[in-house]
């Protein structure tokens, strides 16, 4: 994992409501094996999304939306 991806756990998993800590994790390191594999795409992240907002608290959801618009704008 590197220091971006790090991050943006650290940022998502504190965001996840406490009962679905284990399939945010799982989702994301789903998704770190993408970016590693060069199999990250917009499509990839169009399909997932739902998924991760399935895991957060619902006060979350907007904050990590921003965040994941952002990181989407350098696909």
């Amino acid at each position: 994992m590197n220091q971006g991806q790090e991050l943006f756990y650290n940022f998502f998993i504190e965001r996840a409501m406490d009962d679905k800590k284990e399939e945010a994790k799982a989702l994301l390191e789903e998704s770190f094996a993408k970016q590693a594999a060069g199999t990250f795409d917009m499509t990839y992240l169009q399909e997932i999304m739902p998924k991760f907002f399935a895991v957060l608290k619902p006060e979350s959801i907007e904050e990590v939306k921003k965040a994941m618009n952002h990181f989407s704008s350098t696909l």
